[in-house]
């Protein structure tokens, strides 16, 4: 099985959250926010990609995977019932279902990484995205911008689970 890494930028800033990316040797962020701007200093899509670009990782925009308005404002309400069931709706649309596909084809030739804000991937569309390429052989690895020591700390261990 291959692997589909997810981060949130949700408690890190822009230096943690690429020193976790290096250390795991993601070669490609796949920005799944629906409005990749922030007010997180470094995480809006034009500073993010040339920050990535300065330490050779790839960005991926794929808007089109973002979780719509009502998605959103179900997840903020902690409505997680609501937000699995617009997302899942939003996902499974044969338009957007195409944007999946697109997206395996790209974690095929490198190692990509879903990004979106919240910290915890259970309660992020991320997760739904990375469900919906387990049927392509994908399974996820979560990961925590937090602590970029960790995944130097624990880099075989990393390797092995990524293999």
């Amino acid at each position: 099985m291959k692997t589909i890494f997810t981060i949130g930028y949700e408690s890190t800033d822009i230096e943690r959250f690429v020193k976790t990316l290096v250390a795991v040797g993601i070669d490609a962020i796949a920005d799944v926010r629906a409005v990749p701007l922030s007010r997180k200093r470094g995480f809006s899509k034009n500073t993010l990609r040339e920050r990535l670009a300065e330490v050779g990782i790839q960005y991926l925009p794929m808007q089109a995977l973002g979780d719509p308005k009502p998605g959103r404002e179900a997840a903020k309400a902690g409505d997680y019932e609501t937000f699995r069931s617009v997302y899942g709706a939003h996902i499974d649309r044969p338009d957007v279902s195409l944007i999946v596909a697109e997206l395996v084809e790209e974690a095929r030739k490198m190692k990509v990484c879903l990004l979106c804000f919240e910290r915890d991937p259970k309660t992020c569309h991320r997760m739904i995205v990375g469900e919906r390429m387990e049927p392509y052989g994908y399974s996820m690895m979560h990961l925590y911008g937090d602590d970029p020591q960790r995944y130097v700390r624990n880099k075989d261990r990393l390797s092995a689970a990524a293999a």
